[in-house]
């Protein structure tokens, strides 16, 4: 667990109405606050080198937001530079019918990095305890056993050896707008529109509610919630890699031992 500003203690409630979705930090601009996110690229790249090689153990990236929140911008510059051997992103759509025919973390399992790699979740397992609650297809007790089913769940994750980091990247209903709207006038993005993202952000307060009940009962000690500043894309960047960066420290991946000194070996 990182100390920061935007990490929900466990056991703590927080308010997201309450919370600014467009803090700017120490960063008088965009370019300072860029130059710095690029200094914590340059290390992300050598630590993550050093994962795959030790092979011990991996790290999981949860990224959560409302429709527009910045997930796809995440992932495009806080993983640039890093070598896609080792890493793997994983996208959850509406489950498939044999996805239904299983409990509802059976697909999340499969797909948890193994160890070596780093794993990114663009949406995740905590699709399942928001579009059905917002939805009302379960009752608020079963919310709350799978609420109880993932924080068991990423336990035992933990102790195998994957530290997970969770971001909620929160941005307001007005800059949602203003990207769903740059989305339609830009036909080299509608790919990445849908009618159905109106009639979610009509039920706004009921997915934010949604996601600050998911919040409050899921960020634990060994996967903690990290709610993100998101209006800004540049301040949203480089506070995502200053956790990831200083999560992956905090694991103190090592390189592998090796007793065969290679340099005795003669390369004609």
């Amino acid at each position: 667990m990182i100390e920061c500003p935007y990490l929900v203690r466990p056991g703590k409630k927080i308010e997201l109405a309450k919370l600014k979705s467009d803090d700017r930090g120490p960063f008088k601009s965009k370019e300072d606050a860029t130059a710095a996110a690029e200094k914590n690229l340059e290390q992300l790249d050598q630590l993550q080198e050093i994962l795959y090689a030790e092979s011990k153990q991996s790290l999981l990236i949860v990224l959560q937001a409302m429709d527009g929140g910045g997930k796809d911008g995440t992932i495009e510059f806080v993983f640039s530079g890093i070598n896609p051997q080792g890493c793997r992103v994983q996208s959850f759509k509406a489950p498939h019918t044999t996805d239904l025919a299983h409990d509802y973390l059976w697909r999340i399992h499969s797909v948890v990095p193994p160890r070596g790699f780093i794993g990114i979740f663009n949406r995740s397992h905590y699709e399942d305890v928001l579009v059905p609650v917002v939805q009302k297809w379960i009752t608020k007790p079963r919310a709350e056993k799978r609420y109880h089913h993932i924080n068991e769940f990423e336990r035992m994750l933990n102790d195998e050896g994957t530290t997970i980091v969770k971001f909620f990247l929160h941005i307001s209903k007005e800059e949602q707008k203003e990207r769903l709207i740059a989305r339609q006038q830009d036909d080299q993005k509608w790919w990445k529109f849908s009618p159905g993202d109106i009639e979610v952000r009509k039920q706004w307060d009921a997915y934010q509610k949604a996601y600050e009940t998911m919040l409050n009962h899921t960020s634990t000690a060994h996967a903690p919630w990290y709610i993100i500043p998101a209006d800004r894309k540049w301040y949203r960047n480089f506070v995502v890699s200053d956790i990831v960066l200083k999560s992956l420290k905090k694991m103190r991946p090592q390189l592998p031992k090796i007793t065969d000194d290679p340099r005795k070996y003669v390369i004609e």
